[in-house]
């Protein structure tokens, strides 16, 4: 069967609400505080990737679960907008689409999220039809969705069966007990954490160490490790240089580094050039603020990863 799609991406996809310079702690008793930014952006981490991955010239795919509501209609549009497909999404009128509030001070930021749809989307959401002509399955916030998260074993399982590979970007377990990942770990071709996540996954402090533990589990695991660059674990350390910048906004920065790793390897590029566009492109996202806004396209990316000339058409 040809395929219909380089990149399908799955999982959540909500409005972010972005303030930046927030109080630590902001005044309640019905206090108003001023802050210097505030922006409404796409959010959800999988929703970032898919944007990314598009922006990188990936046909990409998009299924999620969203409210039939003016924030549920603002996602299905944003994501349009950049190109991506969003043809397998729920609308789900039962419940309200998510929202996040994302409070930037200083370099650190906090994140508030009603989660809405998300726990409600299932593996069952995704039509088999699109899993036939695509390429390249990636799943996103695994513990903000449990209903997904039970059956994605058996969706990647279905992936590789009809000739895909599979990644996961797992993001943060708010419970802080990253239970429950051996089995979908089992079918995920890459693993895409960033340092924090890393060690509390593996259960070690030891970073290199848990990069060789993640990958006994059978992924290939990309790290992200923000200022540091990355570290992967391909039977020995792979390890990729940061690229220098000075970011307005890292909100998704991690998100464009997985559509830059998936845009790499889906083009034939080897690890270390796989890595150094991933690099890029999460570091050329931290232009603008949003996750969205300032995402490279492959040939900004590549430029600056340095590839080979011939590379970067």
């Amino acid at each position: 069967m040809a395929t219909r799609f380089d990149l399908l991406v799955v999982g959540d996809a909500n409005p972010d609400v972005v303030l930046v310079d927030a109080p630590r702690r902001p005044a309640f008793g019905q206090r108003e505080e001023l802050v210097r930014h505030g922006e409404l952006a796409l959010g959800g981490s999988a929703a970032i990737m898919a944007c990314g991955a598009a922006r990188l010239g990936l046909r990409t795919a998009f299924a999620g679960r969203v409210g039939d509501d003016a924030a549920g209609r603002f996602v299905l549009d944003a994501l349009t907008r950049r190109g991506v497909d969003v043809s397998a999404c729920t609308v789900d009128p039962s419940r309200p689409t998510g929202l996040t509030v994302i409070l930037n001070e200083g370099g650190d930021r906090a994140i508030l999220t009603a989660l809405g749809t998300l726990p409600e989307m299932t593996a069952e959401d995704v039509p088999a039809t699109v899993l036939e002509g695509v390429r390249h399955v990636h799943a996103a916030s695994y513990f903000l969705q449990p209903g997904l998260a039970a059956g994605l074993p058996g969706l990647f399982a279905a992936a590789r069966a009809a000739g895909a590979t599979t990644s996961l970007d797992t993001n943060d377990d708010p419970s802080g007990r990253w239970d429950g990942l051996d089995a979908v770990l089992a079918m995920t071709d890459v693993l895409l954490p960033n340092e924090a996540e890393a060690r509390a996954i593996a259960g070690t402090d030891d970073l290199a160490e848990a990069a060789r533990m993640l990958a006994s589990r059978g992924p290939l695991p990309v790290i992200k490790c923000g200022a540091a660059g990355a570290l992967a674990w391909d039977g020995e350390p792979v390890r990729a240089a940061p690229m220098p910048a000075e970011p307005l906004d890292t909100v998704g920065a991690g998100d464009s580094f997985d559509a830059g790793l998936l845009a790499g390897r889906l083009r034939g590029l080897g690890l270390p050039d796989s890595l150094a566009v991933a690099a890029a492109a999460g570091a050329l996202s931290t232009r603008a603020y949003g996750g969205t806004a300032a995402q490279p396209t492959w040939k900004e990316a590549a430029a600056a990863a340095r590839l080979p000339e011939r590379t970067v058409r």
